[in-house]
């Protein structure tokens, strides 16, 4: 099931002339992969990153939980 709605992420904190703060939809481009590509039939995988190793795996519900 993918509840993935791409435009949750989609807000940003502008500022208008009257210096007050609000929030708009300003169009985002995020790259966006499956989990299936990610994981390709496993339930988890490691992620280098700065020289540390993750792990991304898929729990018994189908969450995503990300250890270091």
């Amino acid at each position: 099931m993918n509840t993935h709605n791409p435009s949750d992420f989609r807000y940003r904190v502008r500022r208008s002339d009257d210096n007050s703060a609000r929030f708009e939809r300003v169009p985002l481009t995020v790259r966006t992969l499956s989990s299936n590509t990610l994981f390709q039939g496993e339930h988890e995988i490691g992620i280098e990153h700065h020289g540390a190793l993750y792990r991304l795996k898929i729990t018994r519900q189908g969450k995503l939980i990300l250890n270091k």
